[in-house]
């Protein structure tokens, strides 16, 4: 095991991988852009270094500084968090050829899944359910051709992407062109790539995924599913643990998929397979996360494992601290809610003075964040404030629990989308557990049309 690890990352994330640290007798370093100086895990680390100006491109995502700051320290691991550098197998190569254990997945397997276009192709190889697509569009007569094939409507996706950007769905032949050129602008601007692919478009799916995990041993596992359809553009707003409509006949399907692909492709570490799951019960292939997920914590809420330690120890050579072998029923149920700082009504960023604050409590309550009374809210960044994650018997128990920490819920000094999330989980469509990803559309639309 090695003894000191940096995080190569900001916020609540940031601060949950120092807790763990803590917990396994292990020293960590934070890093932080001149903007986090009075951040919190800043002063929770055993050590800090500051990288570099606000600007992510100078802070967070500088590699050199932030390799600098783990030889000054001497930090032997490097832990990224999600986001930032958390899926760039480039920084993880340069963290290998420094000497620093990386605290991920092998970089192979992340230049393999973040590869929409070679990541079909392995999946499929794998034998996980796959919508009819293609493999990279490169003219407009392959693009034509393939549509006819596919049939309307379709998506056109960045290969090299992911949370929306370049995505174009199209219901007509006529608007095909328009779009791919669309996207392959948004595509080459947001990742340097322009390549982009088409799938059929699946109209009301929900959005499923499974946590598996693989050690260096040969071991390899999925930890069930996690609800992730309430999302807005793309962004998740609320998660659950177990999904209330998963038949134990698809799950046991989904997570067996899912398990024979990260064998397949020789994966360890903590990972996402993510899923569309069709109105007919049928579920498709959508992409994998090579890293930690925000909404984690419901999983670790459901199987009474940590994620984190587990990515630690499978770092460092360990095998896994359970046996791969036991089916792991979910126990109870979980749901997280993202806590951002956003005005809740056409959901603009909201930086700011918080001035008065004060988080829910109680059994089967817990709250990941990085904010204090007197912390400012810098405009540079996500603007996650807090996930409040709740436990109970069944997902009724765990809805009340979600309702009361909502109104528990104190944030003064910024606007926050507490509200929006109070509509929610009051609507009698979602307490039935009847929606799917355009479910927070379809809801914005309605209050647009009733102003």
């Amino acid at each position: 095991m090695f003894k000191k690890v940096l995080i190569a990352n900001r916020g609540e994330i940031a601060l949950r991988v120092i807790r763990a640290c803590k917990e396994m007798g292990l020293q960590s370093v934070a890093v932080h852009s001149t903007a986090d100086a009075d951040a919190l895990h800043v002063k929770f680390a055993d050590q800090a270094v500051c990288i570099g100006p606000p600007a992510s491109k100078s802070s967070y995502l500088n590699v050199p500084m932030i390799i600098s700051a783990a030889e000054v320290t001497g930090a032997d691991a490097i832990h990224p968090g999600y986001g930032f550098l958390s899926e760039n197998a480039d920084f993880a190569e340069v963290c290998r050829k420094c000497k620093l254990t990386w605290i991920g997945p092998p970089p192979d397997a992340m230049r393999l899944m973040g590869d929409k276009i070679r990541a079909r192709a392995a999946m499929a190889a794998a034998g996980v359910p796959m919508l009819p697509g293609t493999a990279g569009i490169h003219d407009e007569i392959q693009l034509l051709e393939a549509a006819e094939k596919i049939g309307f409507p379709v998506i056109l996706k960045a290969s090299a992407g992911g949370g929306g950007r370049g995505m174009k769905i199209v219901h007509e032949k006529e608007k095909l062109l328009d779009a791919w050129s669309m996207g392959r602008t948004e595509a080459l601007a947001a990742f340097g790539n322009p390549e982009m692919f088409m799938e059929r478009y699946c109209q009301r799916p929900r959005h499923i995924e499974i946590q598996v995990i693989g050690d260096k041993h040969g071991h390899y596992t999925h930890l069930n599913e996690r609800e992730c359809s309430i999302q807005r553009r793309h962004q998740k707003v609320i998660e659950e643990a177990p999904s209330a409509v998963l038949t134990e006949e698809t799950r046991k399907k989904m997570c067996d998929a899912s398990v024979k692909a990260i064998e397949t492709i020789g994966y360890h570490s903590v990972g996402t397979m993510e899923y569309l799951l069709d109105t007919d019960g049928s579920f498709y292939f959508m992409e994998m996360n090579t890293r930690l997920q925000v909404e984690h914590p419901v999983t670790e809420l459901v199987t009474g494992l940590d994620l984190v330690r587990e990515q630690i120890r499978i770092a460092a050579g360990e095998p896994l601290s359970f046996d791969h072998n036991e089916t792991r029923r979910p126990r109870g149920h979980a749901i997280e809610l993202r806590i951002n700082a956003e005005d809740p009504n056409n959901f603009a960023p909201w930086p700011g003075k918080i001035t008065a604050l004060h988080m829910p409590g109680g059994l089967g309550v817990r709250v990941d964040t990085h904010v204090y009374a007197g912390y400012v809210v810098p405009p540079n960044y996500d603007s996650l404030l807090a996930k409040v994650i709740v436990h109970d018997v069944d997902r009724p128990a765990a809805l009340r629990r979600a309702r009361r920490c909502l109104d528990e819920m104190v944030i003064e000094g910024i606007r926050t989308n507490i509200p929006f999330l109070r509509r929610i989980i009051n609507n009698p469509d979602f307490i039935r557990g009847d929606f799917d990803t355009g479910f927070v559309g379809r809801l914005l639309a309605e209050r647009a049309s009733a102003a």
